[in-house]
């Protein structure tokens, strides 16, 4: 009786350890790119270096076209006293008239001064990070074979007082963004020639979300 006992013992025993083996097996087969859920495309957007990148503005100090001083980010420095200007004639490489000669107001120096990095010190073109995008959330995933569709929801997030001028935060942006699966796992499209969109287009083609 003890003899069979044990017999039984040892077959549960090697049964478990040949299913630990084989699980563990199965786990080595496969990695976690190879299921694209939210989660995973979510980490996948905010990995990417295009959606990572920070959004600039460019203002033009001196001469400026009067449809350049008449932008709507012209007219909110405008109106938050951080630039000024006199109206000049054109010069011919300027168009259209009338022409306007732009500059900080003291205030504006003391907005802009720690946004704008030394080797632009003195510049007439002022090239200052303002935004960044934030993922809001994954919408949905529609897989067709080896590409996937992924809809995601984002805004823009100010870094700075111009940028909380400029850019609403509370504004959302809804993308599409094309997926595909290689043998190491899933991965952004970075070129569109074949399916879908690519993270650049996606955010280029973005619309506001309701």
């Amino acid at each position: 009786m003890g003899g069979v006992q044990q017999y039984s013992a040892m077959r549960k025993a090697a049964i478990f350890i040949f299913v630990v083996a084989l699980l563990l097996l199965v786990s080595l087969a496969w990695s976690p790119r190879d299921f694209l859920t939210r989660r995973l495309a979510a980490a996948m957007i905010n990995d990417s270096s295009v959606f990572r990148t920070t959004q600039r503005y460019s203002l033009r100090i001196g001469m400026v076209s009067n449809a350049d001083y008449l932008s709507p980010e012209s007219l909110v420095l405008q109106h938050r006293g951080w630039i000024s200007a006199a109206g000049k004639k054109c010069p011919q490489n300027v168009a259209p008239p009338p022409c306007w000669d732009v500059t900080l107001t003291p205030s504006g120096v003391d907005t802009f001064r720690s946004l704008i990095a030394p080797d632009d010190a003195g510049k007439e073109l002022l090239s200052i990070p303002v935004v960044k995008r934030e993922l809001v959330s994954i919408g949905g995933i529609s897989k067709q074979g080896k590409f996937a569709d992924v809809d995601f929801t984002w805004k823009w997030v100010p870094l700075n007082e111009v940028g909380a001028a400029i850019y609403s935060g509370d504004l959302r942006y809804r993308s599409t963004v094309s997926f595909r699966i290689y043998d190491d796992g899933w991965r952004i499209v970075e070129s569109s020639r074949h399916y879908g969109q690519n993270i650049d287009e996606a955010l280029k083609s973005a619309d506001p979300a309701p």
